[in-house]
């Protein structure tokens, strides 16, 4: 665990990293090892895999769950707010702008060029990311196969959430068949079981429309796991079909524009807010979704240390980890594929790839350049 700092330098760090993680949970993960553990220390790699393994336990916004931790293991329980704050304010105030043009002038501004060179160059943090995570994944054999399985399941189409339950559990499985085999059966403990929830319901608890929206979001950020698509299907099942506040069209947009904004994709839920309910609906789906994910890693905080310091939870822990590490792997292939599309674009990853070999330079800049560079072209 980290040295605990300052609180002053836990917000710039993430309000900073709020402003350009773009690219999803990956990139954004791969964002904070590059800016915490190569460059700042705050924690080695294992603690970082042990955090990314723990925030999959629990429901909510993984990379915004893992600034939390992160926070708390800089500056404690202070660092923990004000991480998890500065991460998602700077997505969600850009994600209130742009629903405020949507309601005024029923469009967006266009952001296609400015992505055509951020995507190859979050790539190239990612990828770089993986390199130096490989090396803590496969200290041994059993991890590397795990993890080579798990992005093959992946890539077949696996739920992700079958995936890390998997990861976690079959090593734990065979070493329980080990601890019989041996006559062990008494040091058996009891294993935790991942619990799969269908869509909720949940009837109105008030009869204020703010105060439907708020509980709404709450009881999303309490119970979703899994991607911004799947953040699709509750809006949708609640927003859409039950309450009737928003037409299909209105929510692919508002999904679109968590997409394609920095920070967490979860600041959708600025979009839908604001579109419902203007700016003060913006801010109360912004803290209800969100509300969540601090409770669930303050409760985190208390049992992190524990899963490595017991044999049994340990080999969880490492199973989970190789199979977040693939699950990784499989979205940054997947990105690839679309962000590589021309000799500029290759060029702008490679060049960022280059820069993290042999610079410390901070993955900001190389985010802003390939904007920068997108633009450019799309000026051409």
């Amino acid at each position: 665990m980290s040295t605990p700092g300052g609180v002053g330098e836990v917000a710039a760090v993430f309000l900073r990293l709020g402003a350009v993680a773009f690219g999803g949970p990956a990139a954004h993960i791969a964002m904070m090892r590059e800016e915490l553990v190569r460059r700042r220390g705050w924690v080695d790699d294992q603690r970082f895999l042990d955090l990314v393994g723990a925030t999959n336990l629990v429901p909510g916004p993984n990379s915004t769950e893992l600034a939390i931790h992160l926070g708390y293991d800089r500056a404690r329980w202070r660092g923990l707010v004000v991480a998890g704050v500065c991460f998602i304010v700077p997505a969600a105030l850009m994600v209130a702008g742009l629903a405020w043009a949507y309601v005024e002038y029923g469009e967006t501004p266009a952001v296609e060029s400015l992505l055509y060179g951020v995507v190859p160059a979050v790539i190239a943090i990612v990828l770089h990311a993986l390199t130096g995570l490989l090396r803590t994944v496969a200290k041994r054999a059993w991890p590397a196969v795990l993890a080579a399985a798990a992005l093959t399941a992946y890539l077949l189409g696996v739920h992700e959430l079958l995936v890390l339950a998997a990861g976690a559990m079959l090593p734990a499985l065979v070493r329980a068949g080990r601890a019989l085999a041996r006559g062990g059966a008494a040091q058996l403990v009891a294993l935790p079981v991942l619990v799969a929830t269908g869509r909720p319901t949940l009837g109105d608890p008030s009869g204020g429309q703010l105060a439907e929206l708020f509980w709404t979001m709450l009881k999303i950020g309490s119970v979703l796991y899994g991607s911004g698509y799947v953040l699709l299907t509750f809006l949708e099942g609640d927003f859409v079909d039950r309450l009737g506040w928003l037409s299909h069209q209105q929510l692919v947009d508002a999904v679109s524009v968590g997409q394609v904004t920095p920070g967490p994709v979860f600041t959708t839920a600025t979009f839908v807010g604001y579109v419902v309910a203007g700016p003060v609906g913006a801010g109360l789906a912004t803290v209800a979704i969100f509300l969540p994910s601090f409770a669930f890693v303050g409760l985190l905080t208390k049992i992190t240390d524990k899963l490595r310091s017991s044999p049994w939870t340990a080999v969880m822990l490492d199973g989970l980890n190789a199979a977040a590490f693939a699950l990784m792997a499989g979205v940054t292939l997947e990105l690839g594929r679309a962000a590589f599309v021309d000799g500029w674009t290759v060029a702008i990853g490679l060049v960022a790839l280059l820069l993290l070999l042999r610079t410390r330079l901070n993955s900001a800049w190389l985010v802003l350049g390939g904007g920068a560079v997108g633009l450019l072209v799309g000026l051409l």
